[in-house]
């Protein structure tokens, strides 16, 4: 049986899980982070990504993050989101159109240099759901 450790994840409207892990994966600035019970302390900026929590028994959970922090403490793990919502919760439909506009945005010559920023924010997020939708349906 896999060591656990306590697990508090909030967004800025909700707390979206609370209680015991065995693992965490998560997209971190610079690739995905891999936290276990034991891990040493640690700060890290998340992007745009899905955060994996694997539970005793070795069921996971696939939660999409538009960005955040992750605090690695001894006795406790925090996950900080700007915006989050679990991958089962997401419309497949509704992102997919979302990304079609972003990439129609980015396509289009009279776009502003702050329209384009916006569209290809707006691609990163879609993509990023997306994946963890497949994710949560393997």
């Amino acid at each position: 049986m896999a060591k656990t450790f306590h697990v508090n994840m909030v967004s800025a409207d909700r707390q979206l899980y609370c209680g015991e892990a065995e693992r965490i994966v998560a997209t971190a600035d610079h690739g995905e982070l891999g936290i276990l019970a034991g891990h040493a302390p640690l700060l890290a900026v998340l992007k745009a990504g899905q955060v994996r929590l694997t539970q005793e028994g070795g069921k996971e959970e696939v939660i999409y993050i538009s960005g955040g922090f992750i605090e690695v403490q001894h006795e406790q793990t925090i996950i900080l989101a700007d915006d989050a919502e679990r991958a089962e919760h997401l419309d497949e439909e509704r992102v997919r159109e979302a990304r079609r506009r972003a990439e129609d945005k980015m396509r289009d010559k009279a776009s502003t240099k702050l329209e384009l920023a916006r569209a290809q924010a707006e691609l990163a997020q879609t993509m990023a759901q997306l994946a963890a939708i497949r994710r949560a349906k393997n």
